[in-house]
C-alpha cells in the first residue's frame, strides 16, 4: 500500500505475481497504447475538425474586436484621468485613480506587471505601466467612477454601458475558449463597433458610411488588395448588403452591364428620382440589346432566341421613364455599348475617398445574379506600404468604365 493508501495494478504478464484481477480496493491503470497510434476511441472525424475550426475562427475574429475595443477604451481612459492624478501622483495615477474601491483589483494588475517585468515579458516599453494590465471591466470601473470626467466627451452613458455589457459576454467566452455561437458573436461585433464610433475611432473612412469597416480587414488588407467582400452570388450580397444602403444617399452613381438588374430591379424607380432630384449624378451604361453580343450571350445561356434582349429593353425603357420625370435629364444619362461584355460594375461616388463598387464578371453558361460578387471600397488608401503603386482593384474598373462610356452611344 501507498501512503495515499492505493495499490498500483499488476505489472506486464509473465513477471511474478502478475494476475488479471484487481484486488479489492486498488485502481486500475490503463495500459499505455502504442507509439504512434492515438486509438479509434480518441480520433477525430472530419466533422469534429470542421467543428473546432469553426470555434476558432469565431474565436479569433472576436479577439480582433476585443484588442481594438481594449486598447481604444485604454486610450481614452489615458487621455482623460492621466491630466488629472499624475500632476499630484506621478507614476502611481492609475493606482490613485482607482481608489479604495478598486484597491484589489489595481493592486493584482500592479503584481502582475512585476512578474511580467521579472520574467522579461515585456517586450515594448509602451506596456511597462499600471494602465495596460487592465482589463475591460476595469477600465470600464474607472470609466463608471469618475463619469463627470467622460460625460462632456459621450451623449449617453447608458448606450456605452450596454454595449460593454453586450460584449462582455463574448470576452468571458473567448477567455475561457468555450464555443462562440454565431448569434453571439455577431452581437458582439455590433457592440464593437457601435463603442468604437462612440470612442471617436470609426470616422478614419470615408465609406464607412455605406459599408461599414470590419475589423479583419485593417489586418488582412495587405493580402486582398481593396477587396473588401466576396459573395458567391448576387443573392446573398443582397441578403447582406441590400441596393438600399449600396445606393441609398449617392452623390454619384455610374454602372455598366448587359442589363443592369442589380439596380433596375433591386432599386424602385420613385427612390431613382429622388436620388437624382437631390443632387446625385447617374450614368447608366447597357450592352445594346440589338447588338450582335446580346444575341452571343443568349446563345451562351441556353435561353430562346430574342429573350435577353427584350428584358435590356425593358430596363432602358424603365430607367427612360424614370429621367422623363426629372427637372434635369442631363443629370441621369444613358447610354449602349456594342462590344462584348466582360463585367458588370456598379461605382458608388467613385469621384471621392468613399467610393463603393460591387463587380462581377460574366461566365459562360452561368446568369449574371449567379455569378461571384466582389464588394470593393475606393479612395486613395495604399495597399501595401512598402508598395506605394498598388491601390487595388477600384480604380482599375473605374478606368474601364470610363473608356467604354467614352465609346458609347446616348439613348435619347
Amino acid at each position: 500500500m501507498g501512503s495515499g493508501g492505493l495499490e498500483l495494478p499488476p505489472g506486464d504478464e509473465g513477471h511474478e505475481g502478475n494476475s488479471t484481477d484487481v484486488p479489492p480496493g486498488a485502481v486500475s491503470l490503463a495500459r499505455p497504447m502504442e507509439m504512434g497510434s492515438i486509438g479509434p476511441e480518441l480520433d477525430w472525424g472530419a466533422d469534429a475538425w470542421r467543428e473546432v475550426r469553426t470555434r476558432a475562427q469565431r474565436a479569433g475574429r472576436a479577439y480582433i474586436w476585443l484588442n481594438l475595443v481594449e486598447q481604444r477604451l485604454r486610450a481614452v481612459v489615458a487621455a482623460v484621468l492621466r491630466p488629472i492624478y499624475e500632476p499630484v501622483h506621478g507614476d502611481d495615477w492609475v493606482i490613485a485613480a482607482a481608489g479604495p474601491a478598486g484597491q484589489e483589483w489595481v493592486q493584482r494588475a500592479v503584481a502582475v506587471r512585476e512578474v511580467s517585468r521579472r520574467k522579461g515579458y515585456l517586450l515594448d516599453p509602451a506596456d511597462d505601466n499600471v494602465l495596460s494590465f487592465l482589463t475591460l471591466p476595469q477600465l470600464r470601473e474607472l470609466m463608471v467612477q469618475h463619469w463627470p470626467c467622460f460625460e462632456p466627451y459621450f451623449d449617453e452613458r447608458r448606450d456605452l454601458e450596454l454595449a460593454l455589457d453586450e460584449l462582455e459576454v463574448t470576452r468571458n467566452v473567448v477567455s475561457r475558449n468555450r464555443a462562440l455561437s454565431e448569434a453571439v458573436l455577431s452581437q458582439a461585433e455590433r457592440a464593437a463597433a457601435k463603442l468604437l464610433e462612440v470612442l471617436g475611432a470609426g470616422g478614419d473612412v470615408p465609406s464607412a458610411r455605406r459599408l461599414p469597416v470590419d475589423a479583419v480587414e485593417d489586418l488582412v488588407g495587405d493580402r486582398y488588395a481593396d477587396v473588401v467582400g466576396v459573395h458567391s452570388d448576387r443573392v446573398r450580397l443582397l441578403r447582406q448588403f441590400p441596393a438600399e444602403d449600396l445606393f441609398g444617399g449617392a452623390r454619384r452613381l455610374d454602372a455598366i452591364g448587359i442589363g443592369l438588374n442589380l439596380l433596375v430591379q433591386n432599386f424602385s424607380g420613385r427612390r431613382l428620382v429622388r436620388l437624382a432630384e437631390s443632387g446625385c449624378r447617374v450614368r447608366l451604361l447597357f450592352l445594346n440589346p440589338a447588338s450582335s453580343a446580346v444575341k452571343r450571350r443568349e446563345r451562351e445561356l441556353g435561353i430562346k432566341r430574342g429573350e435577353l434582349s427584350r428584358a435590356v429593353e425593358m430596363n432602358i425603357l424603365h430607367m427612360r421613364r424614370v429621367r422623363s420625370r426629372l427637372r434635369d435629364p442631363g443629370a441621369f444619362e444613358i447610354q449602349v455599348f456594342d462590344e462584348t461584355p466582360r463585367f458588370t460594375a456598379y461605382l458608388v461616388d467613385s469621384d471621392g475617398s468613399d467610393g463603393i463598387a460591387v463587380v462581377q464578371s460574366y461566365l459562360r453558361r452561368t446568369r449574371g445574379m449567379e455569378t461571384p460578387v466582389l464588394v470593393l471600397r475606393g479612395g486613395s488608401r495604399v495597399v501595401k506600404p512598402d508598395e506605394p503603386g498598388e491601390e487595388g482593384l477600384f480604380p482599375t474598373y473605374r478606368e474601364e468604365f470610363e473608356v467604354a462610356w467614352a465609346d458609347s452611344r446616348p439613348v435619347s
